[in-house]
């Protein structure tokens, strides 16, 4: 092997003269020369199982054929029985070389043969040949057993093959004498360098240097030149054209009978493609797809990195989070682009507010996430936030649209209020999830106290989740009032929760904790259940009442929505006219066409919807033009200032002169006094629903009162002041 080395190199040193067509002859002779050794290996069958086996008579016709001799040739043992075995044999065959003995006298020889098949496709095959004699010595014909050929190439063949591997490679190959002078090089060194042959031997390797490598790098790669084994890594090379490119390189050094390094071969890839799509996924990794920010990921590596600093130094940051509202809204009403457009704005904006080194990301849907990785004073965290939430204030310019958004921050500064990444980030939330809830400020610190809250929140959730299993809930029924009559005409079913030792707990308490959890889903199908059983209850004892309402949650508000409804209807055996859906402002502003269906499925039905709060949302016209809601109920903020209020006059009279100019039926909540029912009564408001006639009761007394046909005093009717 050694010797075939060194008349390899020989070869190598020799088209250090030559180039063009001579350089790829003797890279030819070299790749000849290293295929010797593979000269003498034995072929390889293909596959297991037995050999193809068919026996000749004298005359070289087929006297046996087994089963694998058709299996390999095409030809069943009926096609060939009798056949001259010519008739396998390639156009360019000579004589019949199955039946050559051998001169040494022997019985049994091999042979590498081409042969064709049924279907006319030329195979390679090995053939071992046995002379069969009788009994007294004579020859009787010849057994074959043939072999297929994984691949049997002729010697001219395996010179042109390997001569265009070395040459048609897509690796470039440097081959150095023991001066570091460059011998030879093949076709690709060309391509990926710019370097043609004559430019490139007789040169030394540092034709290729970049000088963006360091002392201690190009001292590995000379040691390795100089024997101290293999060495394979990436280094940045230039080309001809002054142009830096990054390349996979393996260095290997070539020693001779004296153990000495004769050549130097390098084999070398340009992996600038490789390099992109490396980059390309590593910006995929880090990097929101739609703004180009950071995303979670980075933010958590880059705000780590801050926190170990902030550790050493002993200094202060703070992680600011800001949510963005509106936008669903805005998406419903005007699409995906334009909101994708705002939020593109949005972090442009918040980045310029900005100093170079805080670092802004996105995180999931309308988040956005602002490390200040160094302030002076906590304070200065609140000045920060403020600062931000001001540039969401002047409007969006999209198209033809004028878009507002909104926005709370939450504030969590470290070390105080953390000091791992995820505490840090959960603190921010919960403070960004108080002030969104705060009406009193777009922003808000964490503290002790939010975190006291946070966990009366999960001790209040997991204390509900054993009332929903226990028991512990029950519904109070407020009347509703008719204000032509005075009669009831109506309730409005209302969860309680009577909690074994702290009595009854009020809604406020736990309906915002079951919001935020799944429990609201569970806690609205109850409160369905439990109406429906009570109605039938009623009606069992011969009670007659006008419709319950049942508030849902946003989140119960599904494409099967009415076939639940249906569900529990059906095994009450309850009218769908004895119920009424109460819903909020927060649903319509989704303004989801598939809302507007499950809407029109449920009025189908029979059932009343009713729309709660209206005025405190985003109500518009349009909202009571789409959906096809029965009732309106005005809140209780625009009743408490009646009759003196001015304003809270003036926005009731134009609640319900729109609601009659659509034929929906009005309902003002929270009357406690006589003026406020007279002034309701003035306006011709339909229905009134608060303490001046009953608060909410249990089941047995709102039965008592519907049965005594309790009502309302109602004095002469007076206009509205």
């Amino acid at each position: 092997m050694r010797e075939i080395l060194q008349r390899c190199l020989s070869l190598s040193e020799r088209a250090a003269q030559e180039s063009g067509a001579a350089q790829s002859a003797t890279l030819g002779q070299l790749a000849a020369l290293l295929q010797a050794t593979r000269d003498a290996m034995p072929a390889v069958p293909e596959g297991p199982g037995a050999p193809a086996i068919l026996q000749l008579d004298l005359l070289g016709y087929v006297t046996a054929w087994n089963d694998a001799a058709e299996r390999l040739f095409g030809y069943s043992a009926a096609e060939m029985l009798g056949q001259h075995v010519l008739l396998l044999y390639a156009e360019d065959d000579g004589a019949l070389d199955e039946l050559v003995v051998p001169a040494d006298g022997s019985t049994s020889t091999t042979a590498e043969v081409q042969r064709r098949t049924k279907s006319g496709e030329l195979i390679w095959v090995r053939l071992e040949l046995h002379l069969r004699l009788d009994d007294s010595g004579e020859a009787l014909g010849m057994e074959v057993q043939a072999y297929k050929l994984v691949e049997v190439l002729s010697p001219a063949d395996k010179l042109n093959l390997h001569a265009r591997i070395i040459e048609d490679s897509d690796q470039g190959v440097l081959i150095t004498d023991a001066n570091e002078r460059i011998v030879s090089i093949n076709s690709a060194f060309t391509r990926i360098t710019g370097y043609p042959p004559e430019e490139a031997l007789g040169k030394t390797p540092d034709l290729l240097r970049s000088g963006v490598h360091d002392a201690e790098f190009r001292a590995r790669v000379r040691a390795a030149m100089h024997g101290a084994g293999a060495w394979r890594g990436e280094i940045i090379g230039r080309r001809k054209n002054g142009e830096l490119f990054p390349q996979s390189v393996t260095i290997s050094a070539v020693r001779d009978e004296l153990g000495n390094i004769s050549h130097t071969f390098s084999l070398f890839s340009d992996i600038s493609l490789h390099k992109d799509a490396e980059a390309r996924m590593q910006r995929m990794a880090n990097y929101d797809a739609l703004t180009g920010l950071p995303n979670l990921c980075l933010l958590n590596q880059l705000l780590g990195q801050a926190l170990t600093e902030a550790r050493r130094s002993q200094e202060h940051g703070a992680l600011v989070m800001i949510e963005i509202s509106r936008l669903g809204a805005i998406s419903d009403t005007l699409g995906h682009e334009v909101s994708n457009e705002v939020l593109c704005e949005i972090g442009r904006r918040l980045r310029q507010a900005l100093r170079e080194a805080d670092v802004l990301a996105r995180l999931d849907g309308h988040k956005f996430a602002i490390a200040l990785l160094h302030i002076e004073k906590r304070e200065h965290a609140g000045i920060v936030a403020q600062k931000l939430l001001a540039t969401l204030a002047e409007p969006f310019v999209v198209g033809r649209h004028q878009l507002q958004v909104d926005g709370h921050a939450g504030i969590a500064v470290y070390p105080e209020d953390g000091s791992e990444v995820p505490t840090l980030i959960r603190h921010a939330e919960v403070a960004l999830n108080k002030a969104i809830r705060s009406i009193d400020s777009g922003l808000l610190f964490y503290s002790a106290e939010i975190n006291q809250r946070a966990k009366e929140q999960m001790r209040i959730e997991g204390e509900l989740r054993h009332a929903l299993l226990n028991n512990e809930l029950l519904l109070y029924y407020q009347p509703k009032v008719s204000l032509r009559s005075g009669r009831i005409s109506g309730a409005e079913a209302l969860i309680r929760w009577r909690h074994p030792e702290r009595g009854l707990i009020p809604p406020g308490v736990f309906i915002p904790v079951a919001e935020e959890t799944s429990l609201i889903l569970d806690l609205g199908s109850w409160v369905l259940e439990e109406a429906c059983r009570q109605i039938r209850a009623w009606q069992d004892a011969g009670l007659e009442l006008q419709p319950i309402a049942v508030n849902l949650s946003a989140r119960q508000f599904d494409s099967k929505l009415p076939q639940r409804i249906a569900a529990v209807l059906e095994r009450y055996n309850v009218q769908p006219e004895k119920i009424s859906l109460e819903i909020t402002e927060s649903l319509l502003v989704k303004g989801a066409e598939s809302v507007i269906a499950i809407m029109n499925q449920l009025r189908a039905m029979g059932l009343r919807l009713a729309l709660d709060d209206f005025g405190t949302g985003y109500s518009s016209l349009a909202y009571l033009k789409k959906f096809p809601i029965t009732t309106l109920k005005i809140d209780r903020s625009f009743v408490i200032g009646l009759p003196n209020e001015k304003n809270d006059c003036a926005i009731a009279g134009a609640i319900v002169t729109m609601a009659k100019e659509l034929d929906q039926e009005i309902v003002a909540e929270g009357v406690e006094t006589v003026e406020q029912m007279d002034f309701l009564r003035g306006i011709d408001c339909n229905h009134l629903q608060g303490y001046l006639f009953s608060p909410p009761v249990p089941a047995e007394d709102f039965a008592c009162m519907v049965r005594e046909d309790r009502r309302l005093t109602l004095g002469p009717r007076l206009p509205p002041a």
